[in-house]
């Protein structure tokens, strides 16, 4: 009776949810308690069910779930809570993947970092890219594999027991007291994880840091099916789409773009593409440079989910270590990387270099020849050989218009690969969807990229990719055209608060192509000590960031991204984008980010009340 009550409230609030529930990437993070993400907003929807309350209204009023939608949104939280309800499960206990395999990786991982033993269980067989023999050589993880007839047989382990089951019927999960974690996997919607044992609720923050940083929840559109498959099997809502055309426009568009030849990877997200790099060069490198040390080099303060997804990489693995790369501010990027490209080459290390151009938050571009110069000279090891050339990994999401690869272009003759998270310009904010492009010299590394993308079954999904294709084509003009509001709203903050710092490109770099939409404002401060200056600059951050939101409330949004079609966003690194990095690495300044289409002399109209009520 409970079960038919639930999706029939289900049913109703699929009805009238907010359309920002399906096609948003991220959300406010002025109703946003990060210590609280999915709690507060299942909490306040249960609420809600118990008053049998579906309206429009109040759906609207739920606090954001979570601030980025490939962690969660509500829809995935809302599936996770029908799950558990109707397992008996906690809905904490129930995380949903877009993935089918990166739910096993996650308990791979925390039993290899916890030194446990784990058994693989299924039935039938097990998703076509789960390569075991990858798992075991390259992310270094341990476990035996065990086909068996029916669930019942499953005996008790020393270790963690994962059964993995085909779920295309959403509702009907046969646990038992000897699964520890059961894996649901759908053909097409993703999978479900279900921790099982009380003793292993240890492992739910770990895994959600798995999909927070390796991969996606299941999509908005994926989980609105799979709700629609627990109600009423005959209902499910499918988006035809043209999955070859697509692709195809896709590939062709980034091509395009980035003037280059390979063949480009499209990925669930920028942090999907980022981690298949790191693991197709790890395997790279182990092929071809057997028993050598691998150092990322990776600025501190770049944007958290990088530095944090490196560190947890290197975590795993023996022979990988991630080396600091101070980038700006007082730091020449340059320099470090010739620095730290020394050191390696003394040590007859493997070099993979992560930066950011230009970077975040601080919006700076290095000397492009000198950077050029840097990774091309030849070094040598402490005896004399040769060292191994680095691959430079760039992230340039902040000017994805910028032609680094191609032939001619200033890093088509260096090993590099370039990426750029697709929630950002590619998409215009409508999916999280990211690519990675590779010069000529880098087809090999691109190949083994692949093949990691796939075994983790990170790739951009189909709605992902018709998104991206009618969103590629128009990208550069917009971005040309939300440059010219920032430079606009820049000038003005120039002139209207002159004792502010603004980090933002010169108009001799934007002669050159780099044309961000995003600054970062250091506020002027007061005080008698240095902890006075900073609590006053701090509190000012906060004062114009709810004026923006408060004033302009249709178009001025506290929340992380940039790149989208319209308004105009805000954000605190040091409180959101920076998130895991140190503390001493963190940037306590105003990061906004700017579209083509907003009304921007509102915006400087409300700048000014800021700036006379300082």
């Amino acid at each position: 009776m409970q079960d038919n009550k639930i999706l029939s409230y289900i049913k109703d609030v699929l009805e009238n949810m907010p359309p920002g529930w399906f096609d948003l990437t991220t959300h406010r993070l002025d109703i946003y308690d990060e210590t609280l993400a999915k709690t507060q907003f299942i909490e306040q929807f249960e609420t809600l069910f118990k008053d049998n309350n579906s309206t429009a209204s109040a759906l609207s009023e739920l606090p954001t779930a979570y601030d980025y939608i490939r962690l969660g949104h509500p829809l995935s939280c809302i599936l996770e809570w029908v799950i558990g309800n109707l397992n008996n499960l906690d809905s904490k206990n129930i995380i949903s993947f877009s993935s089918k395999t990166i739910p096993i990786l996650a308990i791979l991982r925390k039993n290899l970092l916890d030194n446990k033993n784990t058994q693989i269980v299924y039935l039938d067989e097990l998703p076509a890219c789960f390569d075991a023999e990858a798992l075991k050589n390259i992310y270094g993880y341990r476990f035996e594999l065990k086909k068996v007839e029916n669930v019942e047989t499953i005996s008790e382990f020393n270790g963690s027991t994962i059964f993995v089951s085909r779920q295309d019927e959403m509702n009907s999960i046969n646990l038992t007291p000897n699964i520890d974690f059961y894996v649901g996997i759908h053909s097409h919607l993703g999978s479900i994880l279900l921790v099982n044992v009380k003793q292993n609720e240890s492992y739910v923050s770990e895994i959600q840091h798995v999909r927070r940083r390796e991969t996606i929840a299941m999509t908005p559109s994926n989980s609105l099916d799979a709700l629609k498959l627990l109600i009423d099997k005959s209902s499910v809502h499918t988006i035809k789409s043209d999955v070859v055309g697509n692709k195809a426009s896709v590939l062709n568009s980034i091509k395009d773009i980035t003037r280059t030849t390979t063949k480009p990877l499209v990925a669930s997200s920028g942090l999907s593409m980022q981690y298949a790099i790191m693991m197709g060069l790890i395997d790279h490198a182990q092929e071809n440079h057997k028993g050598k040390a691998i150092k990322f080099v990776v600025p501190p303060n770049c944007y958290g989910g990088t530095n944090d997804q490196a560190r947890r990489v290197a975590a795993c693995l023996d022979n990988v270590e991630v080396m600091d790369l101070p980038v700006d501010g007082d730091h020449d990027m340059v320099q470090s990387i010739d620095l730290v490209l020394n050191q390696i080459a003394s040590e007859d290390a493997i070099p993979y270099i992560i930066a950011e151009i230009p970077t975040n938050p601080r919006v700076e571009v290095p000397e492009l020849l000198k950077l050029k110069e840097a990774l091309s000279q030849e070094r040598k090891t402490a005896t004399g050989d040769i060292a191994i050339d680095p691959v430079f990994i760039l992230d340039q999401t902040f000017c994805p218009n910028v032609h680094f690869l191609g032939e001619g272009d200033i890093l088509s003759t260096v090993r590099t690969i370039s990426y750029v998270s697709g929630s950002k310009f590619p998409s215009g904010g409508k999916c999280t969807a990211g690519y990675c492009v590779g010069n000529t010299k880098t087809e090999a590394l691109m190949e083994k990229i692949e093949t990691h993308l796939i075994l983790c079954d990170n790739q951009a999904r189909n709605l992902q990719m018709g998104i991206l294709a009618k969103q590629l084509p128009s990208m550069n003009q917009r971005i040309e055209d939300a440059y010219k509001n920032t430079r606009e709203f820049v000038n003005f903050i120039n002139d209207t608060l002159p004792t502010a710092k603004i980090n933002f490109v010169s108009e001799e770099l934007a002669q050159q192509g780099f044309t961000p939409s995003v600054f970062s404002l250091d506020l002027p401060t007061k005080g008698n000590t240095a902890e006075e200056k900073e609590a006053y600059k701090r509190a000012l951050n906060h004062k114009l960031i709810n004026l923006m939101i408060t004033k302009i409330p249709n178009e001025s949004k506290y929340c992380v991204s940039y790149g989208q079609l319209k308004g105009c966003y805000w954000t605190i690194p040091a409180t959101s984008t920076q998130g895991t990095t140190k503390e001493g690495d963190k940037d306590y300044i105003a990061r906004v980010a700017l579209s083509a289409n907003m009304d921007l002399d509102l915006h400087k109209k409300v700048f000014l009340e800021f700036v006379e009520s300082i």
